[in-house]
């Protein structure tokens, strides 16, 4: 809960106070939806484009809000009912709502030195190494972390704003699509240890290549800073092809060491007889370098989470908590929502819902999944069309298309527009069958030829991009 006075907040975001006095307070929450002010909290107005926040700034004022933040020229009416609420109206340097939050959170996080702070980037496995991170350090500190997908220059400030005085570390999840935001994060937040899962090719159609990924994930270390007698640490997978560039070209010049994981002998933290079961779940040994060894299977279905438990398993032991202990709480922590979830339907249908997000590593991965779990009857992989991907869009999905056909699976569907029929012709090239293959143009339509076709013991993966909406068909088929 923020808690400041009304000048401080006017200094540190450089913005202009319209109304209110500047020895009031702040005491509350920082929102952008009116709909959830309350007594005390700070609105902020952002300008979509569907919506206008400033519109719903005498709401705000209704609602309790302390501060009112408008990012256009405020009308009388407004001013006036401020006035008589007691609530301050600041308006922001060029009305960016957005470098306003940066700069209040910037401020915050200085307020709170005892706060260290992991920050938490890459291209796949964010969310679940953030939520490893956040379910093994709990064992001992107090923890707070990144909620759902507030991950961008508006979530990353809103996560430390919200941060309670008694945390003790925060978890912090970057994502970006453009050079510079992860800066601009990284600068907001002041992480002490930081983690790359990877660098693979989402929002390659936004930054043009994967060393342009690269080079924007590893503005992470430009923010880095020690705290509480912990130095800062990156830490890497050994395996990615673009670690090496990253540790040289960024880590290293700027004075901040780097801690290897992966399956590679010399690894600070290693994972050996790697195993998957039947339910689809990764069964490894971690090791450390001081010879600390355990055994360990994660709640979270597959292969994929062995770089991300090793990853989170480096930062708890650079905080030095009891391996044990976290191994323990991260191996029984629960798979996401939308992310490689598995439910079963009354009909007695497994449904692996991954329909959060997609890229072609994830998609892989995915498959992998399907794959390996055991299932009596049908294997179906349900895909639609991976967002972000620039010039390399069709012959990305082609990729998985044709990676799709060599897992033999019983039914190949696609959903969506060309790039769904270029998955399709790709998958057909690798020799799937036609009785085997499904193309549909709209999840209503799959979900319509295909749920009443699906009995028990079969099992249905569901992956694309979010903006696909294929969760509406791991739900139509649940039902």
């Amino acid at each position: 809960m923020l808690s400041m006075d009304i000048a401080d907040l006017v200094l540190a975001t450089g913005s202009q106070l319209l109304e209110g006095a500047p020895s009031a307070r702040v005491e509350g929450t920082v929102e952008i939806d009116s709909r959830k002010v309350g007594a005390g909290s700070v609105f902020v107005a952002f300008l979509g484009e569907k919506v206008d926040g400033n519109d719903f700034a005498p709401a705000a004022v209704e609602a309790g809000a302390s501060c009112v933040v408008v990012t256009r020229e405020p009308d009388a009416a407004l001013l006036a009912l401020a006035h008589e609420r007691g609530c301050a109206v600041v308006r922001p340097q060029d009305d960016d709502a957005e470098e306003f939050l940066l700069r209040l959170a910037h401020e915050w996080r200085a307020r709170h030195p005892n706060w260290l702070v992991v920050g938490v980037t890459g291209s796949v496995g964010k969310t679940t190494t953030k939520d490893l991170l956040r379910a093994g350090i709990a064992s001992a500190r107090r923890v707070h972390a990144t909620q759902g997908n507030l991950n961008n220059l508006i979530g990353l400030p809103l996560t430390v704003l919200s941060a309670p005085d008694d945390a003790e570390v925060l978890v912090c999840e970057m994502g970006m699509n453009h050079p510079n935001e992860i800066r601009r994060m990284a600068a907001c937040c002041a992480p002490t240890l930081a983690v790359i899962t990877n660098v693979g090719t989402s929002h390659i159609g936004l930054l043009g290549s994967r060393e342009n990924i690269a080079r924007a994930k590893a503005e992470v270390v430009s923010g880095m800073v020690a705290s509480g007698g912990v130095e800062p640490l990156l830490v890497l997978t050994s395996a990615n092809d673009y670690t090496p560039f990253i540790a040289e070209s960024f880590a290293r010049p700027a004075g901040i060491a780097v801690a290897y994981v992966g399956e590679r002998e010399g690894d600070d933290v290693r994972a050996t007889n790697v195993e998957l079961t039947g339910t689809g779940d990764a069964s490894f040994t971690v090791t450390c370098r001081d010879g600390w060894s355990r055994r360990v299977t994660p709640s979270v279905p597959g292969r994929q989470v062995v770089p991300d438990f090793l990853l989170a398993m480096a930062v708890v032991e650079a905080l030095g908590l009891d391996r044990d202990v976290a191994a323990d709480a991260m191996a029984a922590m629960p798979a996401a929502s939308m992310r490689l979830a598995v439910s079963e339907s009354p009909r007695g249908v497994r449904v692996i819902d991954d329909s959060y997000n997609a890229s072609p590593a994830s998609m892989a991965a995915a498959l992998d999944v399907l794959s390996e779990m055991d299932a009596t009857g049908m294997r179906v992989a349900v895909l639609g069309e991976m967002g972000e991907l620039g010039s390399e869009e069709r012959r990305l999905h082609g990729y998985v298309g044709a990676y799709a056909a060599a897992k033999g699976l019983d039914m190949l569907v696609f959903v969506g527009g060309d790039l769904a029929g270029e998955m399709a012709e790709a998958a057909r090239t690798m020799g799937a069958s036609e009785d085997r293959l499904q193309l549909f143009p709209t999840v209503d339509a799959a979900v319509e030829t295909l749920a009443p076709v699906f009995s028990r013991g079969d099992l249905v993966l569901v992956k694309a991009s979010r903006s696909c909406g294929l969760d509406a068909f791991a739900r139509g088929v649940l039902r």
